[in-house]
């Protein structure tokens, strides 16, 4: 049996994410509004986070390293 993975747009995993990130509700909601696992949506959410100081870079390269650009 082939299953399919789904891919998601980097549009679509940023709304994601600012939703969760303004905590109006809870993981689980977002997650049955989206169709997702909570855990998905935490692991884009830390991934957001992490690279977040990146988008503030003067040099181009630097945001390319980790993979924002």
């Amino acid at each position: 049996m082939s299953t399919n993975r789904r891919k998601f747009s980097k549009e679509f995993k940023a709304k994601v994410v600012l939703e969760s990130l303004k905590e109006r509700e809870p993981l689980e909601v977002l997650a049955k509004k989206y169709e997702l696992s909570p855990t998905q949506i935490s692991t884009w959410k830390a991934l957001a986070l992490k690279n977040f100081g990146n988008v503030f870079s003067t040099d181009p390269s630097e945001a390319k390293k980790d993979g924002v650009g």
